[in-house]
């Protein structure tokens, strides 16, 4: 089975001086791993056209399936992120007349609610409904700027607001349909357990020996602080395309696991 290739762009100088904690990729790493795809690669960016266009560029020539992009969809003139995915696919940027509707009538909403002076649209407001040609909006339930998807050659460039409840929103409300005709065939799963053994040299040879007789299986150890935590959780982490088939593989690979950990090892396991 090909997996979903899935790149992640989380963009803002908060981000990179410690002001704010990117939990946006944390998210997507387990939303999208849970439904059988394959994060790749993933990285923090500056408010920075150039930068971020080349980082979409690259991204597009590694020919990546999805593309999310975080921040920098607001109305300042730091918000730069539409521009820049619009270079980096080679595309102009257009007057998008929907997300101009979409966006006016946020702004009318919040004033109605007292969150805002006022509704309507400025040139800020307006900025945000300029997309790249042949995107589209998205509906923003929890804010006012719009979501954006843009299909370009083999990949499709999903851009999201950086505010953790806005991205998931429009995730969940907007994205459904593409997420279940996307991810129809993969499957992940996950077992673990711990061995109480803080030394994970020790486990090196039970380790290649896994790899060997489950080599599509996937075997890491997740370590805490030697001093504090005497212990090592193991998780075995296996993908395919049937739920059945992976539980099944994975439950072996479990109890072999155990088996070669404490009887032949002599350490002390708890299963989960």
């Amino acid at each position: 089975m090909d997996k979903i290739s899935i790149e992640i762009i989380a963009i803002g100088n908060e981000l990179l001086n410690g002001a704010i904690q990117d939990t946006n990729t944390y998210w997507f790493c387990k939303k999208f791993t849970d439904l059988g795809g394959e994060v790749r690669r993933a990285v923090l960016l500056p408010d920075d056209e150039e930068e971020i266009s080349k980082e979409v560029t690259d991204a597009l020539a590694r020919k990546t399936r999805i593309i999310f992009v975080t921040g920098g969809l607001g109305p300042t003139a730091d918000d730069l992120t539409l521009s820049a995915v619009a270079k980096g696919a080679g595309v102009p940027l257009n007057l998008h007349k929907e997300a101009r509707e979409m966006i006016r009538e946020s702004y009318d909403l919040f004033a109605a609610k007292g969150v805002f002076s006022q509704g309507g649209l400025n040139a800020g407001r307006e900025k945000m409904a300029w997309l790249p040609e042949g995107a589209i909006p998205l509906v923003n339930p929890a804010g006012t700027a719009p979501g954006v998807f843009f299909s370009h050659e083999s990949s499709t460039i999903i851009c999201l607001p950086g505010v953790p409840g806005e991205l998931k929103a429009i995730v969940e409300a907007s994205l459904e349909d593409f997420i279940s005709e996307t991810f129809t065939a993969g499957v992940s799963r996950e077992k673990s357990m711990v061995v109480h053994c803080n030394d994970e040299s020790l486990l090196d040879p039970y380790f290649k020996r896994f790899s060997i007789t489950y080599p599509d299986i996937y075997l890491k150890a997740r370590s805490g602080m030697i001093e504090e935590t005497p212990q090592l959780t193991l998780v075995l982490s296996g993908r395919g395309e049937n739920k059945e088939e992976i539980e099944l593989l994975l439950s072996k690979a479990h109890k072999d696991l155990t088996v070669w950990l404490s009887e032949e090892g002599g350490f002390a396991i708890k299963v989960d």
